[in-house]
């Protein structure tokens, strides 16, 4: 009997056969795509390098904030563009903080709190040092205040996209910053963008940007006629009607017009030859005018001029000589300055005696000093005179108006005195007035063995015993050198007499100025004064020293006795000498230290002193603390 077939087996061997394995590269394509079509989709590794490969910015550190908000800014957008893990960006992005900004990162590192630090973190430290609070209040500021100005649309459109990133609240919405963006225009754009209704930013940018184009070149087309119309002008004869047309009576094209008060009657006529003149017609010159002095043709309007002063014509108040009295001769038409009468003191009494409405200004004027103050001051001279052959501090001042005497010295002269006409008042240096009523004529002054008068004012000086002013310089042609402290006088005869004020002194000389001077052989004087008037205390009235007589004596018989037994002082048993360190210093410092000390022992200053319980130092504290 045959053995029986195994029909599953078969069955399975004619699967086979009719289904054979995959072994070319189209089964294999097939499978490969079924398998990535079934598996999980998984993302790229990034690593540094890759991160490195996007070419991030490095930051130095910076003190301005738009520098460091613009790093931040790239730095998270290298993030985004290779999907940088949280946990990775901030070692990847403080790899590129350099200089400064590396020291601050390792320090603000070293404080925080072992484990991760993640980007908000770190973002947040960042902003908090080189972007604080004040400089966000600040660009807040800057935004807020911000203008077109000069600039153009474009410059303005790129300072404000600058400045909003700082301030995202106010431009959070596209309606916001197309309104903030338009508020800052210049107003005549902001007119023509409000009819508008305009939403967006974009919009608002697009349409200034237009209305801006199209002003400019209005103005340009403006000033290209304004150019075609000055050529026009240029080139047009000088004789046709329509550039006469142009012209007005004294005016010249090109200058800027003067508006000045005119002449009267002669301003019309001048201007009328001076255009006949420059329109190039020759005529004959004018005769001049008897009146005036001008030439000008027709009836001269001098005439007509009334003056409001004297109501007579002819001249204007300023030019009247009426009403004007001279002070000295009471004859009118003439000033003090110009008068030629001789100067009296009556004379100058009489002028003050003016009617009591008029406010009548201080005839004399003297501000008083003392001699120490005359010698110190270039503008004054002093010295000792003979006043009526009696010695006499005199001052010459040229502020002092007037001459004067002291009360005090004039009971010395013994000399007449003589009532002035009327009060004479005189101003001192702090603005008061002091009458004077009195003077001494004809006092005898001599210089040098010439005589020179005056008439004195007795007033109470102080000081000095005379000072003599401007009248009396004035009679004597004086010419005073202040530099070398003396006055030139002309006698009547003619002849010129100086004479030499008091110089200070020099009472004390340099260091320096001594070694010249002794170096050029001049004699030296060491003196030791004694105020020998001073009284000397006496022994009994010093109290202590009043007990021990014979301990202060008068004079030193001689050195004390030597002593059999020698000086000394006990020690307190175990006692050693202070050790004390000496100071640390550098040997630079310790080469100058001892540079200094030989100067110092070289001029014999200081001297060298040994002691065993000395420390090599200049100063050393004591017990007590100082």
């Amino acid at each position: 009997m045959p053995p029986r077939r195994n029909t599953r087996s078969n069955d399975s061997d004619q699967e086979g056969q009719q289904n054979p394995p995959p072994t070319d590269s189209t089964t294999a394509a097939t499978a490969a795509a079924a398998a990535s079509a079934t598996a999980p989709a998984c993302s790229p590794v990034v690593t540094f390098k890759s991160f490195q490969a996007t070419k991030p910015p490095e930051f130095k550190g910076s003190a301005d904030p738009v520098e460091a908000k613009a790093w931040l800014k790239e730095i998270e957008i290298a993030f985004a563009l290779i999907e940088v893990t949280e946990e990775k960006k901030t070692e990847y992005a403080s790899y590129f903080l350099k200089s400064e900004a590396s020291y601050w990162w390792e320090t603000s590192r070293a404080m925080e709190p072992e484990g991760l630090i993640t980007w908000g973190r770190f973002t947040e430290l960042f902003l908090e040092r080189y972007f604080p609070d004040y400089m966000r209040d600040q660009m807040e500021l800057k935004f807020l205040e911000l203008k077109q100005g000069n600039m153009t649309v474009p410059q303005y459109e790129t300072k404000f996209t600058e400045l909003s990133r700082f301030v995202p609240t106010y431009v959070d919405t596209e309606k916001k910053k197309a309104k903030r963006f338009q508020q800052g225009l210049r107003s005549w754009i902001r007119s023509k963008l409000a009819i508008l209704e305009l939403d967006t930013y974009a919009a608002v940018v697009q349409k200034a940007m237009i209305a801006e184009a199209g002003s400019d070149s209005y103005m340009k087309e403006r000033e290209n006629k304004k150019r075609k119309v000055g050529a026009s002008d240029k080139g047009q004869p000088q004789g046709t009607s329509q550039g006469q047309s142009n012209k007005k009576p004294g005016f010249q094209p090109g200058r800027s017009s003067s508006f000045k008060k005119p002449d009267t009657g002669n301003t019309g006529q001048d201007n009328r030859l001076q255009i006949s003149s420059q329109q190039g017609v020759s005529r004959p010159p004018l005769p001049e005018c008897r009146t005036c002095g001008k030439r000008h043709p027709g009836v001269c309007h001098r005439l007509s001029i009334t003056c409001f002063k004297c109501n007579q014509k002819g001249h204007y108040a300023r030019d009247c000589k009426i009403g004007i009295v001279c002070h000295r001769c009471k004859k009118p038409g003439h000033m003090i300055k110009d008068c030629k009468a001789p100067a009296t003191v009556n004379n100058m009494i009489q002028a003050i005696e003016a009617p009591p409405a008029v406010d009548v200004q201080p005839l004399a004027r003297t501000y008083n000093m003392s001699m120490r103050e005359a010698v110190r001051d270039v503008d004054v001279l002093a010295g000792t005179l003979l006043v009526n052959s009696v010695s006499a501090k005199v001052l010459i001042d040229s502020g002092a108006t007037k001459s004067f005497i002291s009360e005090t010295f004039v009971r010395k002269l013994n000399c007449l005195m003589e009532p002035l006409s009327g009060v004479l008042s005189v101003e001192i240096a702090n603005q008061d007035r002091i009458p004077v009523s009195s003077y001494c004529p004809r006092c005898e002054i001599e210089i040098l063995g010439n005589h020179f008068y005056a008439d004195l004012l007795t007033f109470k000086l102080g000081e000095f015993d005379v000072i003599l002013g401007m009248d009396w310089l004035t009679d004597y042609d004086a010419r005073i050198d202040c530099k070398d402290k003396r006055v030139t006088l002309v006698t009547p005869e003619k002849r010129a007499v100086v004479f030499k004020g008091e110089k200070q002194a020099k009472k004390f000389l340099t260091m320096i100025q001594t070694k010249r001077l002794l170096r050029q052989g001049c004699e030296a004087y060491l003196a030791y004064v004694i105020d020998t008037e001073k009284e000397v205390s006496k022994l009994e009235d010093i109290p202590v020293v009043s007990e021990f007589p014979d301990v202060f004596p008068e004079e030193l018989p001689g050195l004390p006795p030597d002593r059999e037994i020698e000086f000394a002082i006990d020690l307190t048993p175990g006692a050693e000498p202070v050790s004390k360190a000496p100071y640390r210093m550098a040997p630079v410092e310790m080469k100058e230290l001892a540079k200094q000390l030989q100067e110092l022992l070289d001029k014999g200053i200081i001297r060298p002193c040994v002691s065993p319980w000395g420390a090599p130092v200049l100063f050393v504290k004591k017990k007590d603390g100082r």
